[in-house]
């Protein structure tokens, strides 16, 4: 994982790749930021949590094509699409309706809900994990990679990470909530939302039914393989 200082793109599979951005604060803690980029068979990009847009990691992008598609997985996660959308003004924005109502100041596409569009060219499935009527979260699995990716719904801290960006009482939240490598889980205030736990328990199947391989998340140590068992894992609280 980044320690919250823009990197080179890494090539996860082929035709996927993850950009590691600096590091936002959220409620007082320390959250490095991370963007997944996929080449659609069309040769355009599609990009999910676009992170900070710097010089040069728009020349790096560029190196792979041109960005058309610019996602958002969920309210929280829109703080730069207004930079990517003006650098690549044709880009379409996406994102569940509950980003769409906070960024009343850009255009989006129809909401993304419980199938992907067409636009997208059958490469990436999706589901709006269901069950809270405060936060949603649209998960995304990527066919040809066997790679899901989540935003908040997983994060998976190393100690080394929070040892150097946490205060002592903000590690002890992080190792109570579980969000930390060994469990994964989201956050504890967000899991009590979602009062609805069987509608949560059918969108955390389709995500196994996936049966990934990978797991990128937003923030934390990624995973290369065995991606149901992390998500199994993850995902219990449900």
């Amino acid at each position: 994982m980044s320690d919250g200082q823009p990197s080179e793109l890494v090539e996860v599979a082929e035709n996927i790749w993850i950009a590691e951005g600096g590091i936002v604060p959220f409620f007082g803690c320390a959250y490095p930021t991370r963007a997944v980029i996929v080449r659609l068979p069309s040769g355009a990009l599609w990009v999910w949590s676009p992170i900070e847009l710097t010089p040069a990691l728009k020349d790096q992008v560029e190196t792979l094509g041109a960005p058309a598609h610019l996602v958002s997985p969920n309210k929280i996660h829109h703080l730069f699409l207004k930079d990517w959308k003006d650098a690549w003004p044709e880009a379409r924005l996406w994102g569940p309706q509950s980003t769409i109502e906070k960024r009343r100041d850009l255009s989006f596409e129809a909401p993304l809900d419980q199938s992907a569009p067409d636009t997208w060219e059958g490469a990436i499935d999706l589901v709006r994990f269901a069950g809270s009527p405060v936060m949603d979260e649209v998960v995304f699995f990527h066919r040809q990679s066997s790679t899901a990716i989540l935003a908040d719904l997983s994060e998976n801290f190393s100690e080394e990470f929070l040892n150097k960006h946490w205060k002592l009482w903000q590690r002890w939240i992080a190792r109570t909530w579980g969000i930390v490598v060994g469990k994964g889980y989201a956050p504890l205030e967000w899991r009590l939302t979602f009062f609805n736990r069987a509608k949560a328990r059918a969108s955390r199947d389709i995500l196994l039914n996936w049966d990934p391989t990978a797991v990128i998340m937003a923030h934390g140590e990624w995973q290369k393989a065995d991606g149901r068992k992390f998500l199994e894992k993850s995902l219990e609280w449900v």
